[in-house]
């Protein structure tokens, strides 16, 4: 199931964004993901970016202080008023709005990059959602995604605590490196390999031992990873279809 246009997903609000990351799990798991985005990203100086998904704000954040000029949207109000306290607070200009992204409120060929880290995860038919994006992305400009891994201790217990009636997870998909491929494929970019993080069971203990090894792990297979991530890009060539604007059912973080 999708999220519905203007509502939060129970038990995914600011609040439980900052309880994870003040976790000693939630530290590792996001320092983990975030290494592998950043890498995949690059130098994302004076690049225009929308942050696809942002939640609270944290990563488009850190995307500006790097010198990128950065749009946020989530379809959370709660959400995006959180990011807009904590960047006007820390300095930082990010343009933070409420949009969905089945439908984007932006001009086609707009941006350099769109980054869009576990999203697709709330929602049943990411198609459309991979169409706008490669409308808004500029010839020559790319797609950097991050999604839950289908195959992982973690996604075991996320089923698991759907069929004992999760509100959260109820609503999850999760989707193999081959299927976020294809969707990529399908809208007309091109996507390059799949790397994976996060190959460690949800423990802090055995978090804190084995996330030393986690990238040699990535180096050989994407097998059991709680992460996935891959860059994808848009054909120098590449024409786009002129799409609709305006707030439709929107995706959370």
């Amino acid at each position: 199931m999708e999220a519905e246009p203007g509502r939060d997903l129970p038990g995914l609000g600011p609040p439980d964004y900052a309880r994870w990351r003040a976790s000693d799990l939630g530290t590792i798991a996001e320092r983990l993901e975030r290494r592998l985005i950043l890498e995949l990203l690059g130098d994302v100086r004076g690049r225009r970016i929308l942050d696809l998904g942002c939640g609270d704000g944290d990563f488009a954040i850190e995307l500006a202080r790097r010198g990128a000029d950065v749009t946020g949207i989530d379809a959370s109000p709660a959400m995006i008023e959180d990011a807009g306290r904590r960047a006007e607070s820390e300095g930082v200009p990010v343009d933070f709005r409420p949009a969905g992204a089945e439908a984007l409120p932006f001009p086609t060929g707009h941006f350099d990059i769109v980054v869009a880290v576990t999203i697709l995860c709330f929602v049943a038919d990411a198609a459309p959602v991979f169409r706008e994006v490669a409308r808004v992305l500029r010839p020559g400009g790319a797609l950097v995604i991050g999604e839950l891994g289908k195959w992982s201790s973690w996604a075991a217990m996320r089923r698991i605590r759907a069929w004992l009636g999760s509100p959260l997870w109820r609503k999850g998909h999760f989707r193999t490196g081959r299927e976020l491929h294809a969707l990529a494929h399908e809208a007309g970019l091109q996507p390059g390999p799949v790397r994976g993080a996060i190959y460690f069971p949800r423990l802090g203990s055995v978090a804190r031992l084995m996330a030393r090894f986690d990238s040699r792990i990535s180096r050989v297979t994407t097998l059991g990873a709680a992460f996935l991530a891959f860059r994808a890009a848009k054909p120098v060539g590449a024409r786009s279809v002129e799409g609709r604007s305006g707030d439709v059912p929107s995706l959370p973080a």
